[in-house]
């Protein structure tokens, strides 16, 4: 495995200034030794100019976050990070890595969950790339390796955890929206490692029951909210008359017998659970004569 490494790269401003002024002395000697007549001092005027004008090749710049990576005959050589104007030796080839903070949103993939059902999931994920020889030499490309292995991983999240909770305690991708982003982040991260990349977050930005199962994933949904309210609205009501009862009770009010507590009750539990607003009844006479 290839690990990131300094490269020996010498300052470019040092060499701006030397190589040209070898080359003006170069062709000075070269003019006059045309005027000599002098062939040997010609070729060898002709030979070092070819030479300094090869050396020009050398130079390149490296912006801030930016990374170049160089390799001389297939051999890595080393990156450098250092912003600037640098010079190498002029057969190295040079290859640019930026280092900057990037983000891509996947598309919409359709999977079942951990239940079977299928959904609709996409992510956006934020990355970079913090070891360029890794990044170079470790996978064919990086950028189209960081969207394969990302969507790879979202796939596989949303295979082993359901949509929605059917359980107390159970994880699911609706209801534990910061939990599923932390492994899907850990997921990603491991999958990307290889390549020199780290992700720094990863968070689930779509997340939907597909077109043919909406309508009845939602009345599904519709009816456990009415029946958790029902439960709530049964258990206060409860609450409610037991309170009733007992004040009544405590304070002396009225003294009931069992038969009339059962009615008591019974219209306490319809006024309280009833969806509509109730009609009062007024009664004239005993309903017990």
């Amino acid at each position: 495995m290839i690990r990131e490494s300094a490269a020996n790269a010498r300052s470019g401003m040092l060499m701006l200034v030397v190589l040209p002024l070898l080359l003006l002395i170069d062709l000075a000697w070269l003019v006059s030794s045309a005027k000599q007549d002098n062939a040997p001092f010609i070729l060898l005027a002709a030979l070092g100019a070819a030479i300094v004008s090869t050396l020009l090749a050398g130079f390149f710049v490296v912006e801030p976050n930016q990374a170049a990576v160089l390799t001389l005959f297939g051999n890595y050589k080393g990156s450098e990070r250092r912003p600037g104007l640098w010079w190498v030796n002029p057969f190295m080839t040079k290859k640019k890595v930026t280092l900057r903070v990037r983000n891509f949103e996947s598309n919409k993939l359709k999977v079942n969950d951990y239940d079977g059902n299928p959904i609709e999931i996409a992510a956006v994920v934020v990355w970079k790339v913090v070891d360029s020889a890794e990044a170079i030499f470790q996978v064919d490309n990086y950028d189209n390796f960081v969207h394969v292995q990302s969507e790879a991983a979202l796939r596989n999240l949303a295979t082993t955890h359901p949509y929605d909770a059917h359980e107390d305690g159970q994880m699911s991708l609706r209801g534990n929206t910061a939990i599923v982003a932390d492994a899907l982040q850990k997921e990603v991260h491991a999958r990307l490692e290889k390549a020199g990349v780290e992700v720094i977050e990863a968070r689930i930005s779509h997340l939907a029951y597909a077109p043919e199962i909406a309508n009845a994933m939602l009345r599904r949904q519709q009816a456990s909210a009415m029946i958790a309210a029902r439960s709530k609205i049964v258990e206060g009501a409860v609450s409610m008359v037991e309170m009733a009862l007992q004040e009544l009770s405590k304070r002396s009010v009225v003294h009931l017998d069992e038969e009339r507590k059962a009615a008591m009750v019974s219209n306490l539990l319809v006024v309280l659970c009833s969806e509509h607003e109730t009609q009062p009844i007024v009664n004239a006479g005993s309903l017990y004569q």
